[in-house]
């Protein structure tokens, strides 16, 4: 049997869009923070701007779109998006409120009922 080891012809990859149901508040929002994070670590450089950045990890975290996928079609590793999804992740969790701060509050104003949410 002969091995046909030539590539095949066509583009060098298969790249799709999607439309994510974001406001522009939540993507400028979203940029700013990277910006941030970049300034605070001195980090000079990015293979992608802050906003685009943004956009590939909401789309990831809200659209459960694979890394792999983001990755091959902006030119990046899927390794580095999964980098950026951990790293977002952080700064909006160092933004959160605490729980317990936030169970007191409930219990201060009369909340009768909490969901949490793990997902």
């Amino acid at each position: 049997m002969k091995k046909n080891n030539h590539p095949v012809e066509g583009p060098n990859g298969l790249v799709y869009t999607a439309r994510l149901p974001l406001s522009r508040a939540t993507l400028n929002y979203l940029a700013d923070l990277i910006r941030g994070h970049r300034k605070k670590i001195r980090s000079p450089w990015r293979a992608l701007p802050a906003g685009k950045i943004a956009g590939i990890v909401l789309a990831v975290l809200r659209c459960d779109q694979r890394p792999g996928d983001l990755a091959g079609g902006n030119g990046v590793h899927r390794t580095t998006v999964g980098r950026w999804v951990r790293e977002v992740v952080g700064l909006l969790a160092a933004r959160a409120p605490r729980l317990d701060r936030t169970l007191k509050k409930v219990a201060r104003t009369g909340g009768g009922v909490v969901l949490l949410d793990s997902s």
